[in-house]
Parts: structure tokens; sequence; C-alpha cells
């Protein structure tokens, strides 16, 4: 009997609190509840581990080696559990070598296709490189007229200097009569002189023949002698005519002889040697020196330390200073000239180095002397020579802070050679095809016209490739390309690719658990994933969805909401069933929500701002289509528009980096613009990303904000500690001293079991508790410092309520909504929200400039409804204190409490980087073309 519920006896993973819970089969199920509540441990931690487990413990002992151990989930029973894939947010690999087109296996298919059914032309005629078989060779001739006298030849030297009397001897004991020599024929018995000193074109005369009836099979046989002779080459010159015809048995054009190997797939392949470009190594990039980055102050002269590499070598010793001095003396350089004064030649010569041997003699420290004559290399070839030799890591990161990544001369950016770069298939080449969105390689792909032959040979090839194209237009991905690197998508594309390809694979019976796949969607985009959702399911598989998007919800099956609150205060199951029995649930929060019981408030008023603008001019990188954006300071901001549209292009890669390198001298570039005005408003920029806030399980949010130091600072001063003689370093887990050596203040040991997975287990010396004996006996207040580290954030604001410098600090992480979190948790078992959160809890300690500018990527991810309300909260302090806030946002909530709205648009990738509409929520409701406008009208509407 098949079995239609996965049932859940005591889970217990986490905060988890000992549930018993019933999910349907083989329906879209949603798990929701606050950020922090328990879901993602349920979701993810419980169920996907579990059938993960399960799957492993089936492969012997020796596989599982391979795969790295699954701990058994804290959990009673599950029954009625199918396979597991997860799908989840961490982004994908950070391989430059990934591309969307290999993360899909897109590409696999493109290489495919291009081996079986591409032709090769020559980059310099654009005439197809076809290898011709004998008989293809005499079926052409066969279309000469009747009686033509044939000329067969053999091209056995091209273009080679020499006088080739060895040649001529070997050809004529291989009893051959004639040779052509650079355009004429003479008699291999005349006494051929050839000047050596010049090239020379040679050919066999093979045999000569008159087109007749019965004259084919000599043809062949003197086709091919000449092929033998010449590697699979034949020129057959038509004497009535005088017209000639290169044959080739080779992949190579019949005019210049440009080759191709034999097409294969892993020829089409920038990480094969074969079909890599030779400068890049198929990276599309090299890294060169930055004249901006090697002279930073063009006013200085190379005495003053102008040129950065040689700032500390003025006047000392040094034997590559020595070198420098030899070659500015050979060209007369001024030293004491400041570097923007210098000629074209001089600069030249510095970077460069010389253009001829240069004789010099250089006195070491130690009194030797050598001399020597040979050219000297300029500073900037010193630098990426070395930069490319040495193999101290420390030698590498000081080279590599004079360089920048530029796109590789040789290939621009392709990553292939020319010999992949000539093949084409529908008049595109395999680099210009990946370049194409993927709206357009749709497009491309349904047009495409092939002989009969190629159609056979490909169909299957380029059903799977429609195939594919059109699950990632489905997810609402259609605006990236196929070349776009996998490490700049966001969590969510990342995320929405993988659904992609799991779409492809056609499994059923499978339990997919997914993370939040509408982050980084625009609500015009979420129907298409909503229907890709339920086209999994529709396969036959169970579709469980941690989620917080009420489209998502309501289009749902089945809901279950985790809470009541967060943290300690959630791990219980609220409320289940369908959307609409979820919502008349009175105790479930999410419920309130969907009935609209509880709500975002729209504020009265907009503010107006401090009169002051950021103003972008000429943005050009990417898809940004050369705009001007204004952006009001002290405001909150939000940047919207479509998935693709330009957005964080905008804001992260010109307006971050160009105030970062303007407040604070970053070395990062900003992308293409003319010019920012208003710097000078600006002293400060927060970047407040969803990166973790550390990668060791030793940062924690006590650490992170700096509350610890205080903390430790007040143990420091009981009197018990100065009795002892304990400073604060001796309540640090990270040094010496305090922290329990056995297992060095982890809490935790880890055994290795060799073929079974490693198994982490309290240190039998402190008992998890991270520190030694002797430091635990000092308490304040009754605690020690492993019971104030174990507090929850709310905990402690009672704890510390007398002293404000450690409760101000707390209370901002209490504000920010994460009152739930210890303040020793492990920043690794963070969520990318609650990560976000206390780097902002970080930031809203220090005092308020008036002149610094949040910049925010999608702060709602991961945030329940309730818990963005804490958000904006937060958000709108920061703007009250007279700082500016900017957001790249697609949650209406937070859209609809904007003071401006900067819309860009219409579409992503091509069809994008224009501002649709900037100004006020209401402005942006009433623009009809905007996408954003319209959801955020009916918001409005309802609101009011």
């Amino acid at each position: 009997m098949e079995q239609n519920e996965i049932i859940i006896k005591g889970a217990r993973v986490n905060n988890l609190k000992n549930i018993d819970l019933k999910i349907p089969r083989g329906k879209l199920v949603i798990m929701t509840g606050l950020s922090g509540s328990g879901k993602t441990s349920l979701a993810f931690d419980t169920i996907y581990a579990e059938g993960q487990r399960r799957y492993v413990e089936s492969l012997s002992s020796y596989a599982r080696q391979f795969l790295g151990g699954v701990e058994k989930p804290d959990v009673d029973r599950i029954d009625g559990l199918s396979p597991a894939i997860a799908i989840d947010q961490k982004t994908t690999s950070n391989n430059p070598r990934s591309t969307v087109g290999t993360v899909t296996e897109i590409y696999d298919y493109l290489r495919l296709l291009y081996a079986r059914v591409g032709v090769a032309y020559c980059p310099e005629h654009h005439i197809p490189i076809q290898s011709q078989t004998i008989k293809q060779m005499c079926d052409a001739i066969d279309e000469y007229e009747e009686g033509a006298r044939l000329q067969i030849l053999a091209p056995i030297v091209k273009n080679k200097k020499g006088t080739h009397k060895d040649l001529f001897a070997s050809l004529q004991k291989d009893g051959y009569v004639r040779v052509r020599v650079d355009g004429e024929v003479h008699l291999l018995e005349e006494e051929l002189t050839l000047d050596k000193n010049k090239r020379h074109t040679i050919e066999v005369v093979v045999d000569r023949i008159i087109k007749r009836d019965d004259y084919r099979s000599r043809l062949a046989d003197s086709l091919e002698a000449s092929c033998k002779l010449a590697d699979g080459e034949v020129v057959v010159q038509n004497l009535t005519t005088q017209e000639e015809q290169l044959f080739s048995q080779n992949h190579a054009c019949r005019i210049c002889g440009f080759s191709v190997p034999k097409l294969e797939p892993r020829l089409f392949s920038f990480n094969s040697p074969l079909g890599a470009c030779p400068t890049c190594n198929g990276l599309g990039i090299t890294n060169e020196v930055d004249i901006d980055l090697l002279i930073p102050d063009m006013n200085l002269s190379i005495n003053q330390g102008g040129i950065r590499f040689f700032k500390t070598s003025v006047g000392t010793d040094r034997i590559e200073w020595q070198r420098f001095l030899k070659l500015c003396e050979a060209y007369h350089i001024d030293l004491d000239k400041p570097l923007k004064d210098f000629t074209k030649k001089e600069m030249q010569v510095i970077l460069i180095g010389s253009d001829r041997p240069i004789s010099y003699e250089i006195v070491s420290s130690s009194g030797n002397v050598s001399k020597t004559t040979r050219p000297i290399e300029g500073v900037k070839t010193l630098i990426e020579r070395r930069y490319m030799e040495t193999s101290s890591n420390w030698s590498k990161e000081w080279y590599a802070s004079f360089m920048r990544e530029h796109t590789c001369p040789t290939c621009r950016g392709k990553r292939l050679n020319n010999q992949v770069l000539c093949v084409e298939v529908g008049g595109l080449n395999i680099a210009q095809l990946t370049d194409l969105s993927i709206d357009d390689a749709i497009v491309f792909f349904n047009e495409l016209k092939l002989t009969e032959t190629q159609q056979q040979i490909a169909e299957l090839i380029l059903k799977e490739i429609r195939d594919r194209l059109g699950f990632l237009q489905n997810v609402g991905l259609g605006y990236l390309t196929l070349s776009r690197k996998a490490g700049g998508l966001s969590g969510g594309e990342a995320q929405r690719i993988r659904l992609a390809t799991q779409i492809g694979s056609h499994l059923t019976g499978v339990l997919y658990v997914l993370d939040e796949p509408s982050i980084g969607l625009h609500q015009r985009d979420n129907d298409k994933l909503i229907q890709t959702l339920k086209s999994i399911r529709d396969l036959g598989n169970s579709v469980l969805v941690v989620e917080h998007d009420e489209d998502t919800m309501r289009a749902s099956d089945y809901i279950v909401d985790i809470g009541p609150g967060a943290g300690v205060h959630g791990g219980q199951v609220v409320a289940q069933g369908t959307p609409e029995e979820v919502a008349q649930d009175e105790h479930s929060i999410t419920g309130q929500y969907l009935s609209g019981r509880k709500h975002i408030p729209v504020p009265a008023s907009r503010r107006k701002g401090n009169g002051l603008f950021l103003e972008v001019r000429g943005a050009k990188e990417h898809n940004l289509k050369n705009i001007n954006v204004k952006i009001p300071l002290g405001t909150l901001t939000i940047v919207t528009g479509v998935s693709g549209s330009g957005k964080s292009t905008l804001v992260n890669e010109i307006l971050y980096k160009a105030i970062a390198k303007e407040v604070y001298h970053s070395k990062e570039n900003p992308g293409l613009h003319k010019e920012i005005r208003g710097l000078e408003n600006i002293d400060k920029v927060v970047h407040v990303s969803q990166d973790p806030i550390g990668r060791t399980p030793r940062s924690n949010p006590a650490t992170y904000t700096g509350v610890f130091d205080d903390i430790r600072d007040l143990f420091a001063s009981t009197k018990e500690a100065k009795i002892r003689g304990y400073d604060k370093g001796r309540f640090s887990f990270n040094v010496k001293g305090g922290r329990c050596e056995a297992c060095q203040g982890d809490g935790v040991k880890r055994i290795s079991m060799h073929f079974l997975p490693d198994v982490f287990v309290p240190c039998e010396e402190c008992h998890g508790r991270r520190y030694n004996e002797e430091t635990l006996q000092v308490t304040y207040k009754g605690k020690n410092i492993y019971d104030v580290l174990e507090m929850t954030v709310e905990e402690s604001l009672g704890f510390f309520e007398n002293l404000p410098r450690i409760y101000n600090k707390v209370k901002t992480i209490y504000d920010v909504g994460l009152g739930y979190v210890k303040l020793g948790q492990s920043a690794t078992t963070l969520s990318g929200g609650e990560a976000q959160r206390v780097k902002l809890a970080s930031e809203l300690q220090k005092k308020a400039t008036g002149k610094t500018v949040y910049i925010l990527d999608e702060p709602t991810t991961g945030l329940h409804t309730h818990d963005v309300a804490t958000l904006i909260k937060v958000l709108q302090r920061i703007v009250d204190n007279g700082d500016t806030v900017l957001v790249i946002e697609h949650n209406l909530d937070m859209i609809k409490v904007a003071d401006y709205i900067i819309d860009l648009g219409p579409e992503g990738g091509d069809g994008g980087g224009q501002i649709v509409v900037a100004g006020t929520p209401e402005k942006v409701a009433k623009n009809e073309k905007s996408y954003t406008g319209q959801f955020l009208k009916k918001i409005l509407a309802d609101a009011h």
C-alpha cells in the first residue's frame, strides 16, 4: 500500500520542541514562520537530512568514505520518506571557469552540436574549410568541360627560403620529370639555381591528363600520389582555361592553408588545452599591471616615490633599483621631473624597458661588482614576470597589488582559440552563441536552418538544448547569458538554475526541498516560478518549500506554520492545512498577514530628503543604457525592477565601488560611468550584505558586534579576577590562558573515523564549555563567562540592564529582531538574513554622521512579513538620524514604505538598463509602463 503522507515523530533538531507532524506526499507544501522559528531545521536539517542519510546508508562503506558522513538528525522516526534532493541558496561554484552554460550542462550539448554539425570557415577568406576524399575531388573535376588539358601538381614547399637542391635531386631520383617553381614549370634535368635568401613555392608535376571518357581511374591514382607527396594537398590546373583549384584531404583553407583539427566535443571546451586560448588559458581575463595602482600620484617624481613599487627603494643600494637607475641613465630620464610631464617615449621606457642591450655594472651591498650587457626590463614588465614566476604567496600578493584583471587581448574574453572560433552553426560561433541571452538563444534555435543530413544528426541534441533553455526561461532567467560567470549569480538565481536543471532530469517519486526560490525575483516573474514548482509536483514528486512569499503560499496545496516566535520561542507547529485554513487560524501570525488582519502600514507622508543629491551620470556598465540617476540624500530610497534590469550593476558595481574608492581609496574599479556628483556630501559608506559574519565556528554575534570585548572587560574587573591576576585575555576562547587547551576553545573534538564520517564529540575536559575550570570560577551575578555566551540576546538585556555600555550594544541586536539568538551562537549556524541583521546591529551602535550611505541588497531575504516590519523600523530609524539608506528590493511591503523609488527596466538583460520611472511610490504606481508600478498600485489601493 502506498503511503500518501510523510509522518514525523519527535523532531528535536536545534530549537524544535519534540514535534509530531504529518505532511501530504505528492503536493506542493510551504513551510513558513518567523525568521529563526525552526522551519529550516525541520525542512532541511530533519526531513532532507534523514532522506539523504538513508540513501547514503544504502551504499557500501567504501562508497560512503567519498560522500562524507551524514549524521542522523535528532528525531524519533520518519515514515513515508522518499529519496530527497535539496536545492538551497548556497551560491554555485566560485570557480572562474564555471558559467551558466557549464552549470546547466547546456554547454556540453552545444559542444556536441558544434563538433557534429559545425562548419569551419577560414577567418581570413571566409570560405568553408572542409576535407575532401579522392572521390569528391574526382567528382569536382568531372564538372570541367570535355577535352580539358589538366596538370596535377603536388605543393611540397610553400614560401620557404633556400636553394632546395637536395629536394630536386630526390624528386628526380623518384622519377618525376617536371616541377613548377614560383609559377614557372621547369624540367628537373635542368640545372635549377634558386636564390637562398628568397622565399620559394615548389610544386611537383605529378601527371598531365586530357579529360576523356576513360580518364577517371588514372586521375584518381594521380590525385592519390599527389596527396601522399604533399600531406593531403593537390593543385589541379586547367591548362585550357588557366584556372587552378586546390583540393585538400585535411581540414584546411584552400587558399591560405589555415587548418583546424578534427572537430570533436573537447575541442570546444575552454577547460581543455585543445580549445582554450593560449594567452589566458581559457579564463577570458589576464592580470596586467594597472598604471593607476603603480603610479597613484602623477604629480610626484620618481625620486619622490612616484612609482609605488620603488617607493622604499629610492636612494638605496638594492639591485633592482640600481638596474632601474641604469635604464633611466641610458635614456637620459630626469628622476626629479613629475611623472605627469613624461613624454610617451619616456613612459614607455620606464614601464616596458629598453629596446636595445645596455652595458652596465652593479655593485652589491657586500661590494661585489657585476658587469653585463643586456636589455633592462621596465617596472611593469618586471612585476608581470615576477608575478608569473614566484612561488611565494606573500610575493604573489605584493605583485598582485599593482595589477588588475583585464580582458584577454588575444581572445577578447571569448576564452577559446582561433581554431575553435572559426567553427559556425547557423552563422554564429560557440562564443557568440553563449553571449546571447537565453531568450535570444531560444529564438535562434527555433529559427535554425540545417541541411537534411545535419538535421538527422542534430535532432536529439537540439531537442535537449531547446528543452533546457525553455526550463531556464520558465523560472524567470531569460535575461541571463550562457557565458555569465556562475560566481556572479545571486543566491536566488543560482537556486533557480538548479531548479531548471532538475526539471530537465524528469525524476519522479522524489522529495524536493527548496529554500526560498523566490529570492531576487520580481512579482511579475513569480507566476512562472509557481508554475515550475507545480510542474515538478505534477511529475509525481513531493515539493517542500521554505518560503515567505504570499503569492507562493496562496498557490500551494498545504502550509505548515512553525512558531509562534523565533529561537527558544519557536519550534512548534502553530498551524497547518490549506492556505484558506491557515488564514483563518487566530494563533498563526502567518494567517493574520494572509487574511489581512495584520499588515505593514503605509507611512502618512514621504520624506523629501535634505536637499542634497548623489547623482550618477552616464552609467554604461553591462546593460545600463548611458543613464543619469539622482538619489536624494536623507531618504529611504529603493531601487526596483525586474530581475536582470541592472539594479545590482547600478548600486553595487558603480555607486558603491565609486564611493568606496573616493572615501576609502579602495583598489576596486567602479563600473563604466562618466561621473558621480555629490560625493563631497558623503564621508562613509556601509555595504550590508548577506555574506556570513565569519567562516569559522569561533565567530559569533557577540564578537562581531564588539560587545564580547566589553563583557570580557567586565569579567576582568571582578574582584575574583583581580585577586587571581586575570586580564581580559583570560576570558577569550581564541588564545591560550583561559581556554580549554584540550579542544583549543572549540568545545568539541573532531574524531577521524577513516571510511566513516568524522564524529564531533563534546570535549571531555571542559564538557563543551570552551574554558578551563579556573576561568569558569570567575562569576558576575552568579554567571560565569560560558553562561553569559549561552544567554539569548533577550535574556542578556535583563542581566546587563545596569551596564549601559553593554546594554546599548545588546539592545541594537534585539532591535533588529534577533532577541532569540544566543550571544555565543556560532556564525556558521546563522542564516543569510540573520547575518545581515547582525551587521546592521553593529552599524547601529556607531554615531550617526548624517553623511553615511547604507547600501543593502535585498535585505528582506529569509524574512517573514512580521520580521520585515521590524527591519523597516530599523531602517527608518537610520534615516531619521539623518543618514541615507539605499536598498535593492523586490518585496512590495518594503517598496511601499520608501520615500523615493528608482524603477529600472522595462525588461531584463538587453531589454533593461533604462529608468522607467523615478519618484514617490504614488508616482510609480501611476506609471503604466512600470511592472513595479502595476503591483504597487494594487497594494497602495488596498492600504487606503
